[in-house]
């Protein structure tokens, strides 16, 4: 009875038997480990024809691989690809049936057969993709020869399709990972090519001086709004700036090179820095006047040569006040308060205030993202952790701008996911003067 559902195979040509290949490739089940899914579908096919085994097999080249298997002998996975049973199943549409395989040649000489279990009874349905390829074959064996119903093989076909359809789900899950890794790939590439048009490919040499900057970044995929600058001027002066516009994306990026842009031409035409942060919040009320109004904070400085010194005059929108790191090791905020938020006020209060660095002092400007991550206990780092955590860790000879930046990033590390917010650092440090030894040390 069964075997009346057994269609006549026809040969294969290579190509067909290529494209098959190719097809089992494509669904990356073979040696995979094994998957409750598919031993619940051979403990089904078991049950359904009351056999002690049952197997999920996908057809390779030269083998016949069981993705599931039961009451096969222990640590049996494969077996060649004899025809008779699955090789010989996966040529015919529909279900395959051998009653008795000793009464079938092919079936006879099969290593199922003439070894363990020693079937005496087969029965297969294929598994076959929607464009046609025959995979492989949910199969029942038993030690005996049999018959089977209709409604038996109907319930076979009806699991090698559910077989199918998880191979499809897992395949579409599979592609769309990997179009999600691409995107991410595609989308960190372009933040980061973006990210570096904002920043100044490198900082210009000042005599007298050591500047360091750094850029960390909270999320790879994401253009920060971060920036910063350091440029020459006409009268000998050097013009400097840090700053950070609200938002990440496109959208603050194209304010981030309005401001960059703005802050530079505006020094040129009046260094005055409280005369730059002016002018910067002219233009950017103008340019964003409708509902995407975007602001930023900043801080413009002025470094002026004084002998070995440098005269600072900084003028702060809303920013976190720069840190004088002093050649003795103690740190001070450059703060006049009262700075207020640049872009968006009717009529913004900038402050200005004046400093002077000495030979081995430091300037160190960074932006919010580092003062409002959360340390271990979840409270904000703030100006005061950070202040602490230079204190302790700079090193007593006078560490400079890259020694300064070494214990910010080292800070940054330990505080791992604490850090949510982009960080902009710039670090200027004046020359150290030479230690000469007395005239005593020197006899």
């Amino acid at each position: 009875m069964g075997s009346a559902r057994m269609i006549a195979s026809t040969a294969v040509s290579p190509d067909a038997e290529r494209r098959r290949l190719a097809a089992v490739r494509r669904y990356a089940v073979l040696d995979t480990l094994p998957d409750g899914t598919f031993d619940r579908v051979t403990s089904l096919a078991s049950r359904i024809f009351d056999t002690p085994i049952a197997t999920v097999s996908i057809v390779d080249e030269r083998r016949v691989w069981f993705k599931a298997a039961r009451g096969l002998p222990q640590g049996l996975r494969q077996t060649t690809r004899e025809p008779g049973l699955c090789a010989t199943a996966i040529l015919h549409e529909g279900a395959y049936v051998v009653n008795d395989t000793l009464a079938d040649p092919h079936a006879a000489v099969h290593p199922l057969v003439t070894g363990e279990p020693e079937a005496r009874f087969y029965a297969a349905a294929s598994i076959t993709t929607s464009d046609g390829q025959c995979l492989g074959t949910v199969n029942v064996l038993d030690v005996r020869p049999r018959q089977v119903t209709d409604e038996q093989l109907a319930a076979l076909e009806d699991l090698a399709a559910l077989v199918m359809d998880e191979l499809e789900q897992r395949l579409a899950a599979v592609r769309t990972l990997t179009t999600e890794r691409r995107l991410r790939t595609d989308a960190e590439r372009l933040a980061r090519t973006l990210q570096r048009t904002l920043l100044p490919p490198a900082l210009p040499k000042v005599p007298g001086l050591q500047a360091a900057a750094a850029y960390h970044t909270a999320s790879v995929y994401e253009v920060g709004g971060d920036f910063y600058d350091l440029f020459p001027l006409n009268d000998g002066r050097w013009g400097f700036f840090l700053g950070d516009v609200c938002g990440k994306g496109a959208d603050a990026a194209a304010v981030t090179s309005l401001v960059r842009y703005t802050l530079r031409a505006a020094a040129v035409y009046d260094p005055d820095p409280l005369a730059v942060l002016v002018n910067l919040d002219t233009v950017m009320q103008q340019e964003t006047q409708d509902h995407n109004a975007r602001y930023c904070t900043a801080v413009f400085g002025l470094l002026q040569p004084d002998g070995d010194d440098f005269v600072l005059t900084l003028a702060d929108g809303g920013h976190p006040p720069p840190l004088a790191v002093r050649r003795d090791g103690a740190i001070e905020p450059i703060h006049a308060p009262g700075g207020q938020l640049i872009g968006i006020l009717p009529k913004p209060n900038f402050v200005q205030s004046t400093a002077r660095l000495h030979p081995g002092d430091t300037l160190l400007l960074y932006t919010d993202g580092l003062t409002e991550a959360r340390t271990s206990t979840g409270s904000m780092l703030g100006e005061e952790g950070l202040t602490a955590h230079l204190a302790a860790h700079l090193p007593a000879a006078r560490p400079g701008a890259h020694g300064i930046l070494a214990a910010v990033h080292e800070l940054i590390d330990g505080l791992g996911g604490g850090v949510s917010d982009d960080t902009a650092l710039l670090a200027l440090s004046v020359a150290d003067r030479p230690i000469h030894p007395s005239a005593e040390e020197a006899r």
